[in-house]
């Protein structure tokens, strides 16, 4: 198995307790209810942390996005920022994780004393779940990099679910997942609906050409942190960085072409749609990217 989530193996995370609206408990027993909204019809919001230095990187811009995000499908998360903070940080205390630890906090309508999609029928308030586990990316996929398969399933528009949704509901991007690994590859890649290419099934694309580091305009991607964090460090860097409508002839010639992650922040992209990126390997735009990423953790 390859790919931007694949972790070093940790014996550790066979005890991880897991925060259930209160509780912690073991990884095996802890459970929703199968009445819960996100279960029922994938109703509900979610964050994908990283604990680094016993810090939460860029945990402000995470908490705009969860709070954006229920706001935008009318979920009532029940507690406050530093609310939620402190319970991001107890969970890590809880099972001792410093650095390396990858943390979900999961945020549903709530369970419903019968199944439906109306939100009407919700017993009480959402359900609260934050997983947390000891991962670390596998360092040979950065020095890898991963191929891509572009999917036939498009990115949806903002009237249909917006992408800047950060929600349970991600179908389009599993099969779109499916299909790229039937085809051989790692993962999605994936256009917008005028054929504009878009994002990746779980991460943001990128490419470079001539020194410009191009993305997507963000119409049709989560607005993701990496992404972001990016083209402001790249600015900053002097570097041009571009949010631009391009196709998959631009990807295919490219001089280097990489995706972004929280968890496996900047992941070098080799081939798309058989197509060799470049030289094949990694190149040094996506290892300067990598490096001042990396400093910016530190802060």
């Amino acid at each position: 198995m390859r790919g931007t989530h694949v972790a070093v193996p940790d014996e550790r995370n066979e005890s991880i307790l897991v925060y259930v609206n209160g509780e912690f408990l073991p990884r095996d027993e802890a459970k929703i209810s199968v009445f819960d909204s996100a279960f029922l019809v994938g109703d509900g919001v979610w964050e994908g942390l990283r604990l680094h230095h016993g810090v939460y990187s860029f945990l402000d811009r995470h908490l705009d996005r969860l709070f954006a995000s229920a706001k935008g499908v009318h979920l009532d998360i029940g507690k406050t920022r530093a609310e939620l903070t402190e319970i991001l940080y107890e969970t890590a205390r809880v099972n001792g994780m410093e650095t390396d630890s990858h943390v979900r906090m999961m945020i549903s309508r709530g369970t419903k004393k019968t199944p439906s999609q109306d939100p009407r029928l919700v017993i009480g308030g959402p359900t609260i779940v934050v997983t947390a586990e000891h991962k670390k990316a596998d360092p040979g996929i950065a020095t890898a990099g991963i191929s891509l398969f572009t999917s036939t399933v498009r990115r949806l528009p903002a009237d249909t679910i917006d992408q800047k949704w950060n929600c349970h509901s991600k179908l389009h991007e599993v099969v779109a997942l499916v299909q790229a690994i039937e085809a051989g590859a790692d993962e999605a890649l994936m256009l917008d609906p005028n054929g504009f290419v878009a994002t990746c099934n779980a991460t943001n694309f990128f490419i470079v050409r001539k020194d410009e580091v191009w993305t997507s305009t963000g119409d049709y991607c989560l607005n993701g942190i990496t992404r972001g964090l990016v083209v402001e460090l790249a600015r900053a860097a002097g570097m041009v960085a571009l949010e631009r409508n391009f196709s998959l002839t631009d990807v295919y010639s490219a001089d280097e072409s990489f995706v972004t992650g929280t968890f496996g922040a900047l992941t070098p992209v080799t081939e798309v749609d058989g197509r060799t990126i470049g030289s094949g390997e990694p190149g040094p735009v996506t290892a300067r990217l990598s490096s001042i990423y990396a400093d910016a953790l530190q802060h």
